[in-house]
């Protein structure tokens, strides 16, 4: 039997091998990487939170509070972007070794130099003002100064708690992690400015969600992304020094605090803004005053090529915008399948106010309050000024890479305008899919070159194939509200309109739900065959005006521009994007611990443009009856038939997403 003394002999002995197998850990993580250099400049210009212990508060007269990662048990790397690792200088070498990358990148392990913070920053929240916000489930981690000179932020997002966690835990889970991780990449090939991803891990610790709010509560496995940016500082930053708001009563944290918001707009136009630091240095109003028409364009830009590729945000808070004109916080993001104006991807958006038309508007709206932050250093009324140029920047854009896309290199005419249009109204008329629409135009070729008739015949044949079908069609617009609801929703908006936003409709929602019902009844004797029809008509007579357009490009030798053309149609029309059933098929295996369609999909997303138009990647069927996150139970109801995964399940990335892609919810 042992004595007292001899059981803390071993007690004492088994701490000590415990703790000499961390430290062990702690060099097999580190040594690979320990030629990482960090320069962590934010830290050292900003105000840093002069409380040290991490727990949920109001943090005032600071832009940063240090905090420490949560270590989590076992992590496992799901994923990695070599691209994005190599701008920390990560090569191929080191990304082969997972198990150090998954230590260091799920913050068990800090590298030297790793100085882990977070961010303080307020936000405007679907158009109302919510006082701080901050680094709820985010943290910076450093700056690397690479190989090349180049400085990069280094991001944890889903690490742990920190003082702006509010009620949450601080944690984020594998669902929405690889959500974001594939999206920031795949939106960085499609050739848009955006923060990067390096990686995925995952762990054994679980968390508690109730993805839809109803009630159903599940575990989830905690896992961590590593953002890498040039900086993660975003419009809500400056919104700290915010006064009282008279719609909510909230203030920022710092209000008053000129002198901090000075430090911060200086370091920010420095830092990231330098050739406007250089020419405006004897200026500060000058200087303000072009660092904010650098990011009114720079943001304008950004959102017109979202418009471009049909990719929605879907939470446009003033939080969500980066100060250098990125894309940031990839939430309930979502690719458009088929052309809707309306487009809504984020399940909690009731009102609709960041559908896929208005973005542009809802982007201008923000810039507007990044002026009312930046007021007393810049005039509002010069601010105000600056950002009438919001709208000229979009449209030049927008325009410039229309005409890209639809292949008219030689001219400029102003009916180009009104040729977009009608392709844009012949795709929401005949419920085609958007991103393979734009692809097929490439297939039509100059007229008079050798193969212009076949390649009419066979654009027809495309297009009508991307187009939903009668069964579909009448799904998608089936009502979502049953008659009774709409009665009293239709009574309620004639008496009291403002009353509507409590159900979760606005009187445009309404009208479009009623238009919705109008439809709805026209098509319930439509057929395949009559829909297939009238799909055609109404393809011929945009094939007869673009057709038209293409004979005022004719100009040289009309075969080698029709290769020119092509070649730059191919190199802006993507032939696939990271459509939400293809995120959710690899969720839904990783989730099974099987992460080869993460990888998979990353690869394919590397080169959006590239390759044939017909690709026989073959992928794994998605289960019978689970499409999302969602269970769908067995139906009777036929009308419901494309989405229970009854049919149409395609085997290429590239194919037009199948009908039960509809039924897809992200919030």
């Amino acid at each position: 039997m042992l004595n007292s003394r001899s059981y803390f002999f071993i007690l004492n002995s088994k701490k000590t091998i415990t703790n000499l197998l961390k430290l062990q850990l702690r060099k097999i993580a580190i040594q690979p990487m320990d030629g990482i250099k960090f320069d962590n400049l934010a830290l050292r210009t900003l105000p840093i939170d002069p409380v040290e212990e991490n727990y949920v508060r109001t943090v005032s007269g600071a832009c940063f509070s240090k905090v420490k990662p949560t270590p989590v048990k076992n992590p496992k790397l799901v994923a990695c972007s070599l691209d994005a690792l190599k701008l920390i200088d990560i090569d191929e070498e080191l990304a082969k070794k997972e198990r150090q990358l998954a230590e260091v990148f799920s913050g068990n392990v800090l590298l030297p130099g790793m100085d882990p913070a977070a961010h303080c920053y307020c936000g405007h929240q679907f158009g109302y003002f919510s006082g701080q916000l901050g680094d709820g489930a985010t943290m910076y981690l450093g700056e690397v100064i690479n190989k090349k000179n180049e400085r990069w932020e280094l991001q944890f997002k889903g690490a742990g708690k920190t003082p702006f966690s509010r009620t949450a835990d601080g944690r984020k889970v594998l669902r929405s992690s690889i959500r974001e991780f594939l999206c920031s990449e795949a939106i960085f090939y499609l050739g848009i400015p955006t923060t990067r991803a390096g990686t995925c891990v995952t762990s054994d610790d679980y968390v508690i969600r109730d993805i839809f709010y109803d009630g159903n509560p599940k575990r989830e496995r905690c896992t961590i992304i590593t953002r890498i940016a040039q900086s993660f500082i975003r419009f809500g930053s400056f919104e700290i020094f915010k006064t009282i708001d008279p719609m909510t009563s909230r203030k920022g944290p710092s209000v008053g605090r000129i002198d901090i918001l000075t430090t911060l707009l200086n370091y920010v136009i420095s830092t990231f803004y330098p050739e406007i630091q250089e020419k405006h240095k004897s200026n500060d109003e000058d200087r303000y005053a072009a660092f904010f028409e650098e990011i009114v364009k720079r943001t304008a830009s950004l959102v017109a090529h979202w418009q471009c590729v049909g990719w929605c945000h879907g939470v446009l808070n003033t939080d969500n915008m980066s100060i250098i004109g990125v894309t940031i916080d990839y939430g309930p993001y979502g690719f458009m399948d088929r052309y809707d104006p309306d487009f809504i991807c984020n399940g909690s958006d009731d009102s609709g106010r960041y559908s896929y038309k208005q973005q542009p508007t809802i982007c201008k709206w923000n810039c507007g309050k990044l002026a009312e932050a930046l007021a007393p250093l810049l005039p509002i009324a010069k601010s105000r000024s600056i950002l009438n140029k919001f709208d000229d920047e979009f449209e030049r854009v927008y325009i410039n890479k229309m005409r890209q896309k639809f292949g008219l290199i030689q001219k400029q005419l102003e009916t180009d305008k009104n040729l977009f249009e009608t392709f844009f109204n012949t795709m929401q008329e005949t419920g085609a899919d958007f991103t393979n629409s734009f692809r097929a135009l490439s297939l039509i070729h100059l007229p008079n070159t050798k193969d212009f008739e076949q390649s009419i015949r066979l654009f027809i044949s495309t297009i009508l194939d991307q187009c939903c079908d009668a069964e579909e069609w009448k799904f998608l617009n089936k009502s979502s509200v049953d008659e009774r609801t709409f009665g009293l929703l239709q009574q309620l908006a004639g008496t009291n309109r403002s009353l509507l936003s409590q159900f979760g409709f606005s009187p445009e929602l309404l009208e479009n739900e009623s238009i919705k019902r109008e439809k709805a009844k026209e098509l319930e004797k439509m057929t395949n065959e009559s829909k297939r029809k009238d799909d055609e008509k109404a393809w011929r007579t945009f094939l007869a005006m673009y057709i038209d357009r293409l004979k005022r490009e004719i100009d040289g030798d009309v075969e080698k521009l029709n290769v020119e053309r092509v070649r730059i149609m191919k190199q802006n029309n993507p032939r696939m994007v990271l459509r939400n059933y293809l995120a959710q098929r690899a969720i839904d295996q990783a989730e099974k611990d099987d992460y080869s369609e993460v990888r998979t999909l990353l690869e394919e997303l590397k080169h959006p443009y590239d390759g044939s138009d017909q690709d026989t990647i073959q992928l794994p069927k998605p289960d019978e009856t689970t499409t999302g996150a969602e269970a769908l139970p067995p139906t009777t109801d036929t009308s419901q038939k494309h989405a229970t995964g009854a049919c149409l399940k395609p085997t290429i990335y590239e194919s037009k997403a199948p009908s039960t892609a509809s039924r897809i919810r992200v919030t």
